[in-house]
């Protein structure tokens, strides 16, 4: 799994307007449980950059004043007007504790419907997984190698790897579609062999 240090300072005040006075000079409030206790800080927006806006799951190697924590991003907020950050929350990792996290799709292969005129159309970007930090994976590799025209692939037809999938198994990962050009020719091929 992919690795992100952000550097915090810890927080004195809680309250509301102490997080808008943090907002202010750029900085998000945070917090980080699943440890003995929650741990409260701030670290600089710019930061959280490459770990907000990316498809990719990282573990996140929090420096607060010098005490490191490896933890994964669970939740954040934004505001609804400007999309400003407006807080994140950290779940601390432990080797021996099973975390959930949704972790991207990555198609591979070459689908024959895709080749024969079709459009795969993706239903899920990413799946729910639940393991131990060490076993986490960076992406989930689907095999589309045998996606044909109008069929979908499952997410029960993904082998899991040392990891457990919480996403119901009957959900469509993608779908190739028929184009209606393709459509109206195979009804026209229909009525000519009739």
């Amino acid at each position: 799994m992919q690795s992100l240090e952000i550097i915090g300072f810890k927080r004195a005040n809680l309250g509301k307007s102490e997080a808008k006075a943090l907002r202010e000079e750029a900085q998000v409030p945070c917090v980080l449980y699943g440890g003995a206790e929650q741990v409260h800080f701030s670290a600089p927006a710019i930061l959280f950059r490459d770990l907000v806006y990316s498809p990719d799951v990282y573990q996140v190697d929090l420096n607060v004043e010098g005490t490191h924590y490896k933890a994964i991003m669970q939740d954040l907020q934004f505001h609804p007007v400007n999309e400003m950050l407006l807080h994140v929350d950290f779940l601390l990792l432990q080797d021996d504790k099973e975390v959930k996290v949704d972790v991207p799709v990555r198609f591979v292969g070459t689908s024959p419907g895709v080749m024969a005129g079709g459009k795969l159309v993706t239903k899920l970007r990413k799946l729910r997984v639940r393991a131990l930090p060490a076993n986490l994976p960076d992406s989930i590799a689907v095999d589309i190698s045998e996606l044909e025209l109008g069929k979908s692939i499952k997410v029960n037809r993904i082998t899991p790897e040392n990891y457990t999938i919480l996403t119901n198994p009957l959900s469509p990962v993608a779908t190739v579609t028929i184009p209606r050009a393709l459509k109206s020719a195979q009804t026209e091929e229909k009525k000519g062999k009739k």
